[in-house]
């Protein structure tokens, strides 16, 4: 298949394609435009033009674009699933979870494009206030550039798209290079759900070239990105007075009280540790078990993890599947040598099968200056170390570059209350993992994690402009 640009509702093509390739197979999927930075100057342009008509429609018809949106993916379930697996090799069971939560984030952004909303000010409560009315609006800010990780590449782009649609404003999308067809199939539905010709543009190709252009645009009003830090990072020198919302890296942990039942939260841990290849941005990736309770759990969490099926994206009963490419396996494996070399022990996984699927790696005694410690490991490895305490367990947690979301399990309340007054974290899970997320809470870190929240509400706000109004009645 070969897919071009979407600008202004046309699909425009370019100079040059690239050719996209399955992580799994290795075999041909699609020819993707690569844009330039005069294609990307277009689409902004389109999204310049079609500001004034997303800013006049009413809420409610904003709402009715999104609903059919999510009625129209309800009935492509199967085929937006099978795309992510092909493109992503997020195994097909994972990517129909995908789809799912998808259509209850627009779902959700529908809503919220009905309650958008300001307060009133009681201006006589400060004297030269009286007879004076003050109230808040909130307005769209422009046009959003919108730059998305693989992983996700359907709930995650909804994350951006939805918010942006409710709120009334522009969007140029840059999806990633290695996950276009699923955005790409978004903008068919949104054009066949009613959005107006510009609101949404999709703009492929290399992120430096796509990325740098949108960051550094005057038009574009805001940049929301998902990504590594070292690109956030950049986006945020370059953004200037722009508002910018980064959902960076995450190296996410989680303490086990030594009174918990170890064998209802095992089976947890490993969903939340190995799903989709552990290439989430809160993958369950360092495990610290207090004191008795270590060897019991280690031993049924190795266990669990062994049974888990590696293969095809697309058999139903695959659990892991390849990496993204084969240059991240290389990486993991890589890390998994330098932790065994600075005294880590590889108790189960460690190597890659004959179809190139790194296996589930279960590290034990890990230094924390290891890399898979220390660094986003973003591959199905985990480790699993021993706490004195969970104020030993707390401080492990906390000695990170990264604190995006963690999670305890115990019995205790005053354990739980004081876990969450010291760790530094943008949210703390009780009694489950860090890897829980559902798309309406307020999603996003500290440190190096990022800055700014999503989950729908949350986004709204970021993507919107407090306006006040004073009428003198005097």
């Amino acid at each position: 298949m070969k897919k071009h640009l979407l600008i202004n509702s046309e699909w425009i093509s370019t100079d040059s394609y690239v050719t996209l390739y399955s992580p799994y197979t290795k075999k041909v999927i699609g020819e993707i435009a690569s844009a330039d930075t005069n294609d990307v100057n277009k689409a902004i342009e389109a999204a310049a033009n079609a500001r004034s008509v997303m800013r006049r429609m009413a809420a409610h018809q904003r709402a009715g674009i999104l609903e059919n949106l999510a009625s129209l993916l309800q009935l492509r379930r199967e085929e937006a699933a099978r795309l992510i697996a092909l493109e992503a090799a997020k195994p097909i069971k994972t990517a129909l979870a995908e789809v799912d939560r998808t259509i209850h984030t627009y779902k959700f952004a529908a809503e919220e494009a009905k309650r958008i909303h300001g307060e009133t000010i009681p201006l006589d409560a400060a004297p030269g206030g009286e007879n004076r009315v003050a109230y808040t609006i909130r307005e769209p800010i422009g046009i959003i550039g919108a730059i998305t990780p693989f992983n996700f590449p359907m709930n995650l782009v909804a994350h951006k798209v939805g918010p942006a649609i409710a709120t009334g404003n522009t969007i140029v999308l840059k999806p990633a290079e290695q996950t276009p067809l699923s955005a790409l199939f978004l903008g068919e539905l949104l054009m066949e759900a009613g959005l107006p010709a510009g609101a949404l543009n999709i703009v492929t190709g290399k992120g430096r070239v796509i990325g740098d252009a949108i960051v550094t645009d005057p038009r574009v009003s805001m940049v929301t990105f998902t990504g590594s830090p070292e690109v956030g990072i950049s986006i945020r020198s370059k953004a200037g007075l722009k508002r910018v919302t980064l959902e960076l890296g995450s190296n996410a942990a989680v303490i086990i009280d030594d009174n918990v039942d170890i064998d209802p939260i095992v089976e947890r841990c490993v969903t939340g540790a190995f799903s989709f290849q552990g290439q989430v941005c809160i993958s369950l990736q360092r495990i610290y078990v207090v004191g008795d309770k270590y060897e019991e759990f280690t031993a049924k969490f190795i266990q669990a993890s062994q049974k888990l099926k590696l293969g095809n994206p697309l058999d139903p009963e695959t659990d892991v599947s390849a990496m993204i490419t084969q240059k991240d396996t290389q990486r993991a494996l890589d890390w998994i040598q330098e932790a065994k070399n600075q005294g880590a022990e590889v108790a189960s996984g460690g190597s890659v099968t004959e179809d190139g699927v790194l296996q589930p790696t279960v590290l034990l005694h890990v230094s924390p200056q290891s890399s898979v410690s220390c660094k986003e490991v973003f591959a199905p490895i985990v480790l699993i170390n021993k706490a004195r305490s969970v104020e030993e367990a707390v401080s492990f947690v906390n000695d990170s570059n990264f604190g995006l979301q963690a999670g305890i399990y115990t019995k205790d309340i005053h354990t739980a209350q004081e876990a969450i007054t010291q760790l530094h974290v943008g949210g703390v899970i009780i009694n489950d993992i860090p890897t829980f997320r559902v798309d309406h809470m307020p999603y996003g870190g500290v440190k190096q994690s990022g800055m700014g929240r999503e989950g729908i509400k949350y986004a709204v706000e970021e993507m919107t402009e407090m306006k006040l109004v004073v009428f003198n009645l005097n």
